[in-house]
């Protein structure tokens, strides 16, 4: 498995009000400086619109986009022909970057994670309808897609993540950490359904705070900055067997360092993101 870096684990997010945002030219040169020279995209806005503008940036770190992350609202069928033409345009700019990998999240239609979407009848039928699609969207552009699980999307819970296994066939991307909160095994994902994973987020999971965020007990933000997720290895995911399943499946893909952190300052020696990743890191090549 080759490891790659992703802004997040800077505290750079999508969502209004996440925290501090450090600028991109910090995050490059952490991540070359940690040999971590592939990276996710990030959130619109933290690299340049320009694909040229962006690809000189990247070439000055010597650091090369790898994928990105993007949320569409793909179970409301008055929505899916925009929302695909919107995914399209950020297709495109990825495959600009040279990506090579679509990360899909079925968004709920709100700007925050924090409440969780539960879908009608209909709506898991439009679901299933437009994934396809989507699919198409990004393979017209030259990547591949990965649904990615999600707190507060429409595919969060153990319960929806085994739907989506079940009756379609779009590929995952097996965010160990998102997967937990929401109640789900990633290490029993990765045995039973090794074919079905085209892209992974390494990250780990307090349990009691992931418990809490699963029962809406502490909003998904707020359990963030308390330190809902952890370096590989410090929480309840258990990491080294997802790792060991992934490597016994033959996985060849990213594994995308990805530890979501919301920063109230600019970052000190004490707390600065960089050494989560190292220690993360470390904690991927040793058992990977």
């Amino acid at each position: 498995m080759r490891l790659a870096a992703a802004p997040i684990s800077w505290g750079v997010c999508e969502v209004p009000g996440w925290g501090y945002q450090l600028d991109r030219v910090r995050v490059l040169e952490d991540a070359a400086r940690l040999g971590l020279r592939d990276i996710e995209a990030g959130p619109p806005g933290f690299l340049p619109d320009d694909p040229r503008e962006a690809q000189a940036l990247l070439a000055r770190h010597d650091v090369r986009v790898i994928g990105g992350f993007v949320t569409v609202v793909l179970h409301r069928a008055e929505r899916i022909d925009s929302e695909l033409a919107a995914l399209d345009r950020q297709a495109k700019w990825l495959a600009d970057l040279g990506s090579g990998v679509l990360v899909l999240a079925a968004a709920s239609g709100r700007d925050d994670y924090d409440v969780p979407a539960s879908l009608t009848t209909d709506e898991w039928r439009a679901l299933f309808a437009a994934l396809p699609r989507a699919v198409e969207v990004a393979r017209a552009r030259g990547l591949d897609t990965a649904l990615h699980p999600h707190v507060g999307t429409v595919v969060e819970t153990r319960d929806a993540i085994d739907r989506v296994l079940a009756e379609s066939e779009v590929p995952l991307c097996l965010d160990t950490g998102h997967i937990f909160v929401g109640g789900g095994d990633p290490a029993a994902i990765a045995r039973s359904h090794p074919r079905r994973i085209r892209h992974v987020h390494l990250k780990d999971a307090d349990a009691r705070l992931a418990a809490d965020v699963r029962e809406r007990r502490v909003r998904y933000a707020d359990a963030v900055k308390r330190g809902l997720f952890r370096r590989l290895g410090e929480g309840g995911a258990r990491l080294g067997d997802v790792l060991a399943a992934l490597k016994d499946a033959g996985y060849a893909g990213w594994g995308v360092l990805e530890q979501d952190i919301a920063l109230a300052g600019p970052p000190t020696e004490a707390n600065d993101p960089a050494r989560d990743v190292a220690r993360s890191r470390d904690f991927a090549r040793a058992h990977g």
